[in-house]
């Protein structure tokens, strides 16, 4: 069975994109386009290895605030965080990684083939 992969993203070109680059490296994919929907998947959804989200993104709570969250609920769950603005790796929980946008789907697919390999 494929690593299923949390998909956050709310420029819905940018997710498909990241999407189809994540499913041609052999991961499951599933998509949100806010944190509350990504909350109520991942409440629902046990089996998600990694969450892949933007920092910024409309509603309540950023990417930032769902990484903690997810860090804080789903301690199992890698979390990748992006942004188009600065580093924010100082910023994320323990384990988190960082990718600058733009970035290229093999990026992604790289941080969570060495995340499978831990």
């Amino acid at each position: 069975m494929a690593p299923l992969v949390l998909l956050v993203e709310d420029e819905i070109l940018v997710r498909l994109t990241a999407a189809v680059g994540l499913e041609e490296a052999g991961f499951a994919v599933l998509e949100a386009d806010d944190a509350a929907q990504a909350l109520d998947l991942l409440s629902r959804h046990d089996d998600i290895f990694a969450v892949f989200t933007d920092v910024n993104m409309p509603g309540s709570l950023d990417g930032i605030d769902l990484a903690q969250l997810v860090h804080d609920r789903w301690p199992q769950v890698r979390i990748l965080v992006t942004t188009g603005g600065a580093d924010l790796s100082g910023g994320l929980p323990d384990g988190s990684e960082f990718l600058a946008k733009p970035y290229h789907a093999e990026q992604i697919v790289s941080c969570l083939r060495r995340a499978l390999a831990a």
